[in-house]
């Protein structure tokens, strides 16, 4: 009857940590999420930063403050991936086994880096992004008077509006898919908040 209670009290006691370690295990995983998510915000920030320094640049013409900002935004990209990759690496790992979680993850990093290429994409015109603009003079912020002003030739006048017409096209692609790539970037967050209600309520 002795070593009945014992083993009886071995399988209680070692239930206890599997519990322990799994309730653990379920609060590491959440917390890894939020931070995802909280991740996923940053990268929102510099988007918007990214567009409001696009626009000043094209009012202003001031290329040398909107090289920097892209320095900025690149490093700030650069440190949301590699913390993402991280994640998904501890995802992977006997730790956590959570494969499903690492592919999410996967999958909306691959579309973060097609966002982001289609973002830089529709940045300017193509004359526009190949002249500077700091010789002109400034009346208004939204009016310059341009020093790359010449006179227009049928020849040159054609030839610009086929580039822009390119462009145009071009643009419209790049802006379908950078919606492309929210709509389903926005999907598998959908499917990370439902991971993490799922684990809260455990």
């Amino acid at each position: 009857m002795e070593d009945f209670e014992k083993k009886v009290s071995i399988k209680d006691s070692m239930e206890i940590e599997q519990e322990n370690s799994s309730c653990s295990k379920s609060n590491e995983i959440l917390n890894l999420l939020r931070k995802f998510l909280e991740i996923q915000q940053r990268r929102a920030q510099a988007y918007s930063k990214l567009k409001t320094g696009f626009s000043e640049y094209m009012k202003s013409g001031g290329e040398l403050a909107y090289q920097q900002l892209c320095s900025e935004i690149t490093v700030e990209f650069n440190d949301c991936s590699k913390q993402v990759l991280e994640m998904e690496s501890l995802f992977l790992n006997p730790d956590y086994c959570r494969v499903d979680l690492a592919e999410l993850l996967r999958a909306i990093q691959t579309q973060e880096k097609q966002k982001l290429h289609l973002v830089l994409k529709k940045a300017g015109r193509p004359s526009e992004r190949l002249m500077s603009h700091e010789n002109c003079s400034f009346k208004k912020p939204m009016e310059h008077e341009c020093v790359h002003l010449q006179e227009i030739t049928e020849a040159a006048g054609t030839e610009e509006a086929e580039a822009n017409a390119e462009y145009d096209n071009a643009l419209k692609e790049a802006i379908r898919g950078v919606q492309d790539a929210v709509t389903a970037i926005n999907e598998h967050l959908e499917e990370v908040r439902y991971e993490i209600a799922a684990l809260e309520t455990e």
